[in-house]
């Protein structure tokens, strides 16, 4: 019997090796296709290739597929599509696609900021693989060991990341023996460490109550709770930063404005203000295309192919018939999803350049007390009102700062993006308003929490004072809803807690969908973040393509010596 075992499970090992390894379809990076650097263009010459609004004459004909778009995985998708030899379409329903071409490196330091009831502490927290470890047991004389831990723990998840991706990629028979043998948690550390929340896991490593607000300050990354979070997510953020972090030198919309002349020169498209209204199908239930308004009238677009980067919930509850919405296998996969928190952004324009505002290229996670659940969750429970005049996270970042060539086109001014929690359901009376003008008590609540939060941001930022606010003006869960589609505010996408993490989960949420010719694509395929789409991306790609993207962007990488020297 044991033989017989010993015998399926070798053909087992060799499936999966095959579908990791063999690489039938074209590789998309088998060359290095960078250009050399050019310079900075005005935004007027930007939005050109940016803001191409759409008409029924700029559809190209003879579609390979239709991308619904939402950011960098729509886009990204086509992008390494193109040299694979398809025409790709993407749509855009938002104002703006986002992206960039060069980046710019700098040493992160995250601080932590607890001002009351306490005297203020600050933990300045350093990128670099030696000096992360060793300016927090600078802080934490004594806790050398819980660090220790904490970072060895932090790398061992991280490294068994490849078999969520594999989970995609293989057939579903083998997906779903590796999930129901429970080999997955024997073969990852990541996936044996993917239910444990990460409350538990630092509590286990050490009493001290200030090193483990700093062990899970970055939760807010994701979005979720340190109670409610995987570890398994955590330690991708962890290692993530522990590289340092990157900012597109001029700005986000370099990024698209690199990727579009790419997409067109292979005869496709990327048009924006196109919302798509719904997918379009034949009798035999497979997709055809999509529906797009133009006014009030609806424009059809054909293609043998859809990809949809709007998202699980938006695809399948929005842009589906009601028939297809129902079909089992869709309500399997939408009810292993739930929605993410809402989110608040508030964006401030600023008289006088970093030096003068004491801004720097931190980023900056500010909390009023350690103890993170007990503050999220009287915050998020809290009446609108008084939460509104007590934001107690916040994350404060200078997007002016990071960037090397902004004074060259704004000089003496800078910006501050501040985002935090907020629910969906403080805002849900006015989600039917008119987007630039709704009542006068929306605009009072939002008014209250902006004052609130440039109280913080003025204190921690002493050179930041009234006068020196040019302008200011926040986002809230329905304005995200508005210009991105996020159905509860969201600005993560689905829920990224312990549940998300279950082999289960991503043994069926994957590119395929259990309708024949639409592809899902970007965050809820795989991970958050523009990162995460962008891997998202890549799965999706590898389906359609049949081979593993993943594997050929490390051996381009690896090819152009983009593995440095890790760490400081």
């Amino acid at each position: 019997m044991w033989l017989s075992v010993a015998i399926v499970f070798a053909a087992i090992i060799a499936l999966i090796l095959k579908y990791i390894f063999t690489t039938p379809g074209p590789n998309p990076f088998a060359r290095d296709c960078r250009e050399p650097l050019r310079e900075i263009v005005p935004r007027k010459e930007k939005n050109k290739v940016l803001k191409q609004g759409f008409v029924a004459s700029k559809v190209p004909e003879n579609l390979d597929a239709v991308v619904i778009a939402a950011a960098s995985a729509g886009s990204g998708y086509p992008l390494h599509w193109r040299p694979a030899g398809a025409q790709a379409f993407p749509l855009h329903a938002d104002q703006m696609t986002n992206g960039q071409l060069q980046w710019s490196r700098w040493i992160i330091r995250m601080t932590g900021w607890c001002w009351t009831p306490r005297k203020p502490q600050t933990y300045p927290i350093y990128s670099g693989r030696t000096r992360f470890p060793e300016e927090l047991k600078k802080c934490f004389p004594g806790e050398e060991k819980a660090i220790d831990e904490y970072i060895r723990l932090s790398k061992k998840a991280g490294r068994g990341i490849w078999l969520l991706a594999l989970l995609k990629l293989v057939p579903t028979p083998i997906a779903k023996f590796l999930v129901y043998t429970g080999l997955c948690r024997r073969l990852s550390f990541f996936f044996e460490m993917a239910d444990r929340s990460l409350t538990e896991v630092v509590n286990g490593l050490t009493q001290n109550k200030d090193l483990r607000a700093v062990f899970t300050y970055i939760f807010g990354t994701y979005g979720n709770m340190p109670k409610d979070a995987s570890f398994s997510m955590h330690s991708l953020l962890v290692t993530h930063y522990l590289n340092g972090a990157w900012y597109p030198r001029g700005g986000a919309t370099e990024i698209a404005y690199h990727m579009i002349p790419i997409i067109e020169k292979a005869g496709g498209a990327v048009l924006v203000r196109a919302p798509v209204n719904r997918i379009l199908f034949n009798s035999e239930n497979e997709a055809i295309g999509v529906s797009v308004m133009k006014g009030q009238e609806e424009v059809h677009i054909r293609a043998p192919m859809v990809i949809s980067d709007a998202g699980i919930f938006n695809t399948y509850q929005k842009l589906l018939p009601k028939e297809l919405q129902a079909m089992p296998a869709i309500q399997k996969q939408l009810s292993l999803m739930k929605n993410g928190e809402g989110g608040l952004s508030v964006f401030v324009g600023l008289d006088g350049s970093k030096e003068e505002l004491g801004l720097k290229a931190d980023n900056y996670w500010i909390f009023k007390e350690n103890n993170f659940d007990e503050l999220v969750t009287d915050y998020m429970n809290g009446d609108r009102e008084e939460s509104a005049k007590n934001v107690p996270i916040l994350f404060v970042a200078s997007p002016s700062a990071k960037d090397p060539v902004w004074q060259q086109h704004n000089p003496g001014k800078s910006t501050v993006s501040l985002v935090s929690f907020a629910n969906y359901e403080w805002f849900e009376e006015w989600k039917d308003g008119k987007v630039t003008n709704r009542s006068p008590e929306y605009k009072e609540l939002k008014q209250t929490f902006i004052d609130s939060i440039l109280e913080v941001v003025m204190d921690v930022f002493p050179k930041i004072t009234r006068d020196k606010i040019e302008y200011v003006d926040a986002g809230t869960p329905i304005t995200n809803t508005h210009y991105i589609g996020a159905p509860k505010g969201e600005i993560y996408g689905a829920d990224h807690g312990r549940e998300r993490f279950s082999p289960e989960l991503n043994s069926t949420i994957r590119p395929q969908t259990p309708l024949k010719n639409l592809y899902l694509t970007g965050q809820d395929v795989f991970l958050c973040g523009f990162a995460g789409a962008l891997a998202g991306a890549l799965t999706c790609g590898s389906v359609l393509l049949k081979r593993n993207l993943h594997l050929d962007t490390i051996a381009l990488a690896k090819r152009t010596k983009y593995f440095k020297q890790k760490g400081e």
